[in-house]
């Protein structure tokens, strides 16, 4: 095995393990973020993060975060509706 094939060979195991670990790390993540559904923690905060991390490498997480963040826009739009504008009358 001469030089180039190491670097190669060395490279592409480089690329697999990394895949790897975004892999393992992102539905860790996820899985924690859904046991916080119910326990007491910031679940609306590591659900994201997870998705962000496997939207890299799956295509349904990349859909379910853009699905997310149309979610939390709709969100934002209907508070701002409802939250009076400040110094202004409140009833």
């Amino acid at each position: 095995m001469n030089g180039q094939d190491f670097e190669s060979t060395a490279l592409e195991y480089y690329k697999h393990a990394k895949r790897l670990v975004k892999i393992v790390i992102g539905f860790t993540l996820l899985i924690l973020g859904i046991a916080l559904i119910v326990l007491p923690g910031p679940a609306i905060v590591v659900i994201p993060i997870a998705l962000a991390i496997l939207a890299g490498e799956f295509v349904w997480a990349r859909k379910l975060l853009r699905r997310l963040k149309k979610e939390v826009e709709r969100y934002k739009e209907l508070y701002k509706k409802k939250v009076p504008p400040e110094g202004g009358d409140a009833s």
